[in-house]
């Protein structure tokens, strides 16, 4: 176990400095911080409620409202949602929503509270297959109204993404632990290390099953052609896997090239310094005012050295030597690395699945139903989803709401 890897890289709030960032809101009657959370957390009452010292009231608006609540704290990207809509922006600075959020969820787990709980059983089964934010949040929603709830993950474990992809200073894997317990106490039934496909068939499942989920994601990094079997090159979610699962203890090279500018390039950058890389070089393709990753993902890259190089686009690679050239300007750079790590891009697999893709994403009803009625979409295989936690969180709900209506289910 390497302890820098599992230790947090941000501090949460103290009970003296939660009530304090909590009587800075300003009690907006209609909140434009809720209004912008996907996932309806609904940051205005939570707050509200910490601000008055209801702290149990707090955590029950969160976790009914999202059941990933404690994840979202922590990984959601807030500048882009609820502390963008902050009305205390216009005086000073946003209230730190996702900071607030993580207390009270800590002291929900401290505590024991049980808020959520199973509906009375209306005999309608539901098979999902994936165990990421969309797939767990669809069983959350569809196990509180009575259904009965199995999920498939060729993992050995829950999470997708969230166990496998996030590193631990910023998802300890006990919070994923702690958040799909809950799941499974109210009823889920798991079947894990099962590939749908391989293991066992799509039709025996549909067979069994009143409706189908399809949550698998994006679960396999994308690779450039001419990057293809070269043994100095791996892909950014293959190598956060590896880390994850070896709890940080994994060999790091000196001098790493990572090629990607999104959040899973920086948590990439950010792992590789952590655990002692002396030189880490990131190369972009977005120009500074472009990039993709989250303030707080940047933050993170920055405040441990990673060396950021911006609008570069690879053209070439030979051995472990891969050659740049810039996007506006008559620009080359060649950087030579004992590494190189592709952040550039998920794609699905989504073979045996009878998923039809176009475009990367599967195509599908606006409710997220198949053409065969029973099999409907989750997740990052979602038309237009936002390929963040909270924005899975958000589709999740929305495929249980559409699905629990076709199945007569209230």
């Amino acid at each position: 176990m390497d302890l820098k890897y599992m230790k947090d890289l941000e501090p949460g709030l103290t009970p003296l400095t939660v009530c304090e960032e909590a009587a800075r809101c300003l009690l907006c009657e209609d909140a434009p911080c809720s209004a912008m959370c996907p996932a309806g957390t609904d940051p205005a009452r939570f707050i509200r409620s910490v601000r008055f010292r209801n702290f149990k009231g707090s955590a029950e608006i969160i976790r009914e409202n999202n059941i990933f609540g404690a994840i979202c704290a922590r990984v959601c990207p807030q500048e882009k949602y609820c502390q963008k809509g902050c009305s205390r922006s216009g005086i000073d600075r946003p209230i730190l929503i996702g900071q607030i959020q993580r207390f009270v969820t800590d002291m929900e787990e401290s505590l024991d509270m049980e808020i959520v709980g199973k509906g009375k059983s209306n005999g309608k089964k539901v098979a999902i297959i994936g165990s990421g934010p969309a797939g767990l949040t669809a069983a959350a929603e569809l196990l509180k109204k009575g259904c009965d709830v199995e999920v498939y993950e060729k993992e050995e474990k829950l999470g997708g993404y969230m166990r496998y992809g996030i590193p631990e200073y910023r998802l300890p894997d006990h919070i994923v632990d702690v958040e799909i317990d809950r799941i499974i106490k109210l009823g889920l039934k798991v079947h894990t290390g099962v590939n749908v496909g391989k293991d066992i068939s799509l039709k025996e499942i549909e067979d069994s099953h009143d409706a189908i989920i399809i949550a698998t994601g994006f679960n396999e990094g994308k690779v450039l052609p001419n990057f293809k079997n070269n043994p100095f090159v791996e892909t950014g979610v293959s190598f956060l896997k590896r880390v994850k699962e070896n709890r940080g203890k994994v060999l790091i090279e000196d001098n790493v090239l990572v090629i990607g500018g999104g959040d899973v390039a920086m948590d990439v950058c950010t792992t590789l310094k952590i655990l002692g890389a002396p030189n880490v070089t990131d190369v972009i393709y977005e120009e500074n005012h472009e990039l993709k990753a989250s303030e707080k993902e940047l933050w993170g890259a920055r405040t441990v050295g990673v060396t950021m190089i911006d609008g570069y686009v690879p053209v070439g690679i030979e051995g472990n030597t891969v050659t740049f050239k810039h996007r506006h300007i008559p620009s080359e750079l060649k950087i030579t690395a004992d590494k190189i790590i592709l952040a550039i891009g998920q794609f699905a697999n989504v073979d045996g699945l009878d998923v039809l893709l176009e475009k990367g994403e599967a195509c599908t009803a606006a409710n997220y139903q198949c053409v065969n009625k029973k099999i409907w979409i989750a997740g990052d295989l979602s038309r237009n989803q936002e390929k963040t936690v909270v924005g899975c969180v958000k589709n999740g709900k929305e495929v249980a709401y559409y699905l629990s209506k076709f199945l007569g289910v209230k």
